[in-house]
């Protein structure tokens, strides 16, 4: 199907009349986001869930959505009120308190990850780990712990690990590039340190974390 043709048929059957060829190929590249309504059709058009086309969700929405849930079904399942819960989601961050915290896991199923990006503590959590692997790792085991829900062991176990890899990763690649040591070492430590709050729950996985 092309644009055309999906435009044309979320117009025709869900009666979306301002959806248009343009509308379909900006969704395609990912310079614009269908609304909750949008989603639902074009996952109908396209007979699929709208899961499948989120992928792997990232905002408050995109779990909501790929759960199939409607706003005010998870407003009322975390007991707060739906004008409120709402606009967390266009702030995309997640305002609630401890037990609308917990509840909010369980209703949209989110692992800590998740639950830290909707959050919005990604961007500070990413900054502690940069800073833990390019310094001294042990004087952010306690930020860290203050930050997530986890062991204070297993934050240090973690923090050691990466800043470990890190240090050997630039060691090596210092080793490996002869004459242009200097910019390889600069490239595989921005690409790690990019990376670096994915690495961090994946140690934590492997650790058994969560």
């Amino acid at each position: 199907m092309g644009p055309e043709q999906v435009a044309y048929a979320m117009q025709a059957s869900f009666g979306l009349p301002n959806v248009t060829p343009h509308h379909v190929v900006d969704w395609e590249r990912g310079t614009a986001a269908p609304s909750t309504t949008e989603l639902t059709a074009l996952a109908g058009v396209l007979w699929c869930s709208p899961g499948e086309l989120i992928g792997a969700p990232r905002t408050l929405r995109e779990h909501r959505v790929a759960r199939g849930l409607a706003a005010d079904d998870v407003a009322l399942a975390v007991g707060i009120e739906l004008l409120a819960y709402i606009r967390m989601e266009e702030a995309n961050e997640w305002r609630g308190n401890e037990r609308q915290s917990s509840a909010l896991t369980e209703v949209l199923d989110l692992s800590l990850a998740d639950l830290v990006t909707v959050t919005g503590h990604e961007p500070r959590l990413a900054e502690m780990l940069r800073d833990a692997v390019t310094t001294r790792w042990q004087a952010y085991v306690r930020p860290v712990g203050k930050l997530l829900p986890l062991e204070r062991r297993l934050v240090g176990d973690v923090l050691r690990a990466l800043h470990t890899e890190y240090q050997g990763q630039m060691v090596a690649t210092l080793s490996w590039s002869g004459g242009s040591a200097a910019g390889e070492a600069d490239d595989a430590g921005r690409d790690f340190l990019d990376r670096i709050v994915d690495r961090f729950w994946s140690v934590v996985q492997r650790n058994g974390g969560y």
